[in-house]
C-alpha cells in the first residue's frame, strides 16, 4: 500500500477551527461495517447505539500547556515546545525549539514570571534537552503561563476557551501534547446517562505525543515507523475488559489512542493485562483487531496514521465512502470537528 492511497479532498471550509458551543452537540455519523450503512445523528444520541453490557474505554490523558514563549539575552524571540518530561520534578524536558537566529547549547532563555530555560544539549536532529529554573515549582508555573498546543492545521493561536475545550472532561493524568479528540464530545451528563443505561466506562492513559502532528514522510505505508508514546493500563481496567468479553459485551474504544493502546497491550488471545511502558504499534489495513469491537473517532487528516487505523478497522473502501459522504453532507473535520461511531 502507498501512503497516497489514503488521500482525499477536503474543502478548507470544513476544517473545524473552533469547537461547537456544547461538546455533545457535534454531529455523529453512524457507520455499520457489516452492512455498510451510514446515517446522521447528533453526538448526544450515542446512547441509542450503545447497549447495556458494553464498555467504553476512555483515554484519561491530560494535555499540558506545552507552548512557551521567551527571549534570549540578545533579545531574539524563542518558542519552546515541550515534548517529554525527563525527570520526576519536571525541570528537564526534551523540547522543540524555534528561534529566528538559531539555538545553541548553553543558551539561556528568559520566560514569563522569572522562569529561565537553559539549553543543555541536542538529543536528536529535532529535539533539545532543556532545563528550567524559577522561583516556584515548574508544574505550577507551567499551568499558569503555558499555552495550549493546538494542532497547526487550526492556523490560530490558542485562546482562553481552549484551556477547557481542548481537554476531555475526564482528563486527569498530565503528559499529552495533543488531545484524544474523540473524547472531547463527552459531557458528564452524557456519561451519567450511559451509566444509567448499563454502559460501563474504564480508563487507560496514553500520552499523545508529537508524532500526532508529524506527516508520514515515506512512500510505502509499511516503511513508516510510528512514534513511541507512554501508556498505562490499570488492574481495574484490565478486569473490566475481561468481564465485558466474558458476558458478550462490546469493548468500545473512544479514539484511536485508546484503540492503539488496547491492541498493543493485548496478548495473542485478546486478553489485556495491566501494564505500562511505551506503545509503538502501527495499525493499517491488514491488521486483525484482537480487542476492540466498536470505535468512536473523529474525521482525520489525509495520509495520516489515524485514518489508516480507521481504514484497518472498517475496511478502506467503506471508510473512504463514509468520508466522501461526510464532505458532501458538510461534516466538520479534525480535532474540533464531528465524530463517527463504527459498529
Amino acid at each position: 500500500m502507498l501512503v497516497k492511497d489514503f488521500d482525499y479532498h477536503l474543502p478548507e471550509e470544513l476544517i473545524a477551527r473552533y469547537p461547537t458551543p456544547e461538546r455533545d452537540q457535534s454531529r455523529l455519523m453512524l457507520l455499520d461495517r457489516v452492512n455498510g450503512g451510514i446515517s446522521d445523528h447528533l453526538f448526544n444520541n450515542i446512547c441509542d447505539f450503545l447497549q447495556s453490557g458494553d464498555l467504553l474505554v476512555l483515554n484519561d490523558t491530560k494535555v499540558i500547556p506545552a507552548r512557551l514563549f521567551g527571549h534570549k539575552s540578545t533579545g531574539g524571540k524563542v518558542e519552546i515546545f515541550l515534548v517529554r518530561r525527563q525527570d520526576s520534578d519536571g525541570e528537564r524536558w526534551s523540547c522543540l525549539m524555534r528561534s529566528s537566529k538559531g539555538i545553541q547549547s548553553g543558551h539561556s532563555i528568559t520566560l514569563a514570571s522569572g522562569m529561565v530555560a537553559t539549553v543543555c544539549e541536542r538529543i536528536d536532529p529535532e529535539t533539545w534537552l532543556v532545563s528550567f529554573e524559577g522561583q516556584e515549582p515548574f508544574d505550577v508555573w507551567l499551568e499558569r503561563e503555558g499555552h495550549m498546543p493546538l494542532p497547526p492545521y487550526l492556523q490560530r493561536a490558542a485562546d482562553s476557551r481552549d484551556r477547557q475545550r481542548y481537554q476531555t472532561v475526564f482528563a486527569r493524568t498530565g503528559g499529552a501534547v495533543a488531545a484524544p479528540t474523540a473524547g472531547l464530545h463527552f459531557t458528564h451528563a452524557l456519561l451519567d446517562k450511559l451509566e444509567k443505561k448499563g454502559v460501563e466506562t474504564a480508563c487507560l492513559t496514553l500520552h499523545t505525543g508529537l508524532g500526532t502532528f508529524q506527516p508520514v514522510r515515506v512512500e510505502r505505508v509499511a516503511d513508516h515507523r510510528i512514534h513511541r508514546e507512554q501508556y498505562c493500563i490499570s488492574d481495574e481496567t484490565s478486569a473490566a475488559i475481561r468481564r465485558t468479553k466474558e458476558r458478550g459485551g462490546r469493548v468500545v474504544a473512544v479514539g484511536t489512542t485508546s484503540a492503539r493502546t488496547l491492541e498493543y497491550a493485548a496478548d495473542d488471545r485478546g486478553r489485556v493485562p495491566a501494564s505500562s511502558g511505551e506503545a509503538d504499534i502501527f495499525i493499517y489495513p491488514g491488521y486483525r483487531f484482537k480487542v476492540v469491537d466498536a470505535l468512536v473517532t473523529n474525521f482525520h487528516l489525509p495520509e495520516s496514521t489515524l485514518i489508516m487505523l480507521v481504514a484497518a478497522f472498517t475496511g478502506k473502501d467503506l471508510v473512504f465512502r463514509a468520508y466522501h459522504e461526510a464532505v458532501e453532507r458538510g461534516y466538520r473535520f479534525y480535532s474540533y470537528g464531528d465524530a463517527m461511531l463504527i459498529v
